[in-house]
């Protein structure tokens, strides 16, 4: 595959564009994303489906534009797809033709069932997993669902349902019971299954949810997998559509761009909630463009990253931790030492995970300035350790990384994102086991030159080496347990 890939995808209401890099075999990171609102399916449905001029030439403007954006970045590959307003209009062939033979740009149409799965699998391998759960991707012109149990994805389906077709069909005449109603009849192509967790692919979607955040003053400024209960989201669909002015929906922190299609999309949502009856939401930034792009990534691997890989990771890796064996040893130790030791702290073991994550990728702010080390490797995690996390994991390691080597993190940290850390105990147990793993590294062995033991509370250190600038920085560190020591041997 190209080390640079660009991805395009036409839909109904927006023609969008990615730009992809591999910085190894199975890791990427996006360089550049671009966005146009073209509208090509506007007034389509009022005229049978077919594409009108003015919509089709902004859509072609903006492809050209996409182009020479691709070119700037030297991308060796462009995978172009089109999904309901192309997949659905009659004289789509005048436009796929015009644009192949201009812009030497070849768009794939795909089915709506391509369109579902390809948003399924990039919120299987991009989303924390999820048991039985359904993806949920509202467009201009029709809804895709697919349900996903870990990382395999199943019955996939395409539905008349769009944000578009409803404003032209029923919204635009304000035929609010006649929407319901086809809404309701598409909707019986459901499989009759019971879901645990409804995933939302789409602008839509991500639209609802970061007006819910802003709401709620949620202290991460991310998307991606955000996760909260379905009465909130009910309740919050239910004020959108009783909203009788553009100012009240403003209000609800709904974008202007959106003003005339918010509310077609959010009766779709109301409706899929009140016949799966899920208990949870996720929001996923990740949709077709991601799955087209790991559709190519892994084609042989059944579309599916290796088990206990995550790309995030591995790209953070890649570009900022120059001394892969500093951080390997640092990982091995510190998950010793938590194995030994977390019994007696008090500290569950599922927290070992984000212990081990926060340090392997502890040294990548060194990259960028050393004296900042910390606050860079802090604001990487926090923007970059993007797929496969919760925000939960993202934050108590990103959290693990700014404390690091320094004092316990600060109570005004923890309660500033107390919806997203454990408690302050764990926190401080936490950064004080990484703070001393990284203490008996300070002579940065190639090898861990020393063995641990712990008894009672005493953690020995083992060496035939004295161990001179361990010995100095342990003493420096801060630990909640005063009763706690260790002791070199």
């Amino acid at each position: 595959m190209a080390k640079i890939v660009t991805i395009i995808d036409i839909g109904s209401n927006s023609v969008r564009m990615v730009i992809y890099e591999k910085t190894s075999r199975y890791a990427f990171h996006l360089l550049h994303e671009e966005k146009s609102k073209v509208r090509i399916s506007q007034d389509a449905y009022k005229h049978n489906g077919e594409l009108q001029e003015v919509p089709m030439q902004r859509t072609f403007d903006a492809l050209k534009d996409f182009l020479t954006i691709s070119e700037s970045f030297k991308s060796r590959k462009i995978l172009c797809v089109a999904t309901s307003a192309l997949r659905d209009a009659p004289n789509k062939a005048d436009f796929l033709q015009k644009v192949k033979k201009k812009l030497k740009l070849n768009i794939k149409v795909i089915s709506g069932e391509k369109e579902a799965y390809l948003g399924a699998i990039a919120c299987a391998n991009l989303l924390p997993k999820q048991k039985n759960s359904m993806s949920i991707d509202i467009g201009g012109g029709s809804t895709e669902i697919a349900f996903i149990d870990g990382d395999n994805v199943s019955n996939t389906l395409s539905l008349k349902l769009g944000t578009v077709r409803l404003k032209e069909l029923f919204f635009d005449t304000n035929e609010l019971s006649k929407a319901i109603e086809y809404i309701d009849k598409e909707l019986e192509e459901l499989p009759h299954t019971a879901i645990k967790t409804l995933i939302g692919i789409g602008g839509t979607f991500r639209a609802v949810s970061a007006a819910i955040q802003k709401q709620q003053n949620y202290p991460l400024d991310k998307l991606h997998a955000y996760s909260y209960d379905v009465e909130t989201f009910q309740k919050y669909l239910k004020e959108v559509l009783q909203a009788k002015t553009t100012q009240e929906l403003k209000k609800l922190f709904i974008k202007s761009e959106r003003f005339d299609v918010i509310k077609p999309g959010v009766l779709i949502l109301q409706r899929v909630v009140h016949k799966l009856q899920a208990k949870k939401i996720i929001t996923s930034g990740v949709g077709v463009r991601e799955g087209v792009y790991l559709s190519d990534l892994l084609r042989n691997s059944h579309h599916k990253f290796p088990h206990n890989y995550n790309t995030s990771v591995r790209y953070i890796l890649d570009s900022y931790v120059i001394h892969k064996g500093y951080s390997n040893n640092l990982t091995h130790l510190v998950k010793k030492v938590f194995d030994i030791t977390h019994n007696y702290f008090g500290i569950e073991q599922k927290y070992r995970y984000e212990l081990a994550i926060a340090a392997k990728l502890y040294p990548a702010g060194s990259s960028v300035h050393f004296y900042s080390q910390n606050k860079h490797t802090y604001y990487l995690i926090q923007s970059a350790l993007e797929y496969g996390f919760t925000h939960q994991n993202i934050m108590l390691i990103a959290t693990l990384t700014r404390y690091a080597k320094s004092k316990l993190p600060a109570s005004s940290h923890i309660q500033k994102y107390k919806k997203l850390l454990p408690d302050e105990h764990t926190c401080n147990v936490l950064s004080f086991l990484l703070s001393l793993s990284i203490a008996l590294l300070s002579h940065r062995p190639r090898n861990i030159d020393f063995e641990i033991e712990f008894q009672d509370n005493e953690l020995k250190i083992i060496s035939q080496n004295k161990l001179y600038l361990a010995q100095e920085t342990v003493k420096k560190l801060e630990c909640s347990h005063k009763e706690f020591q260790v002791i070199f041997l």
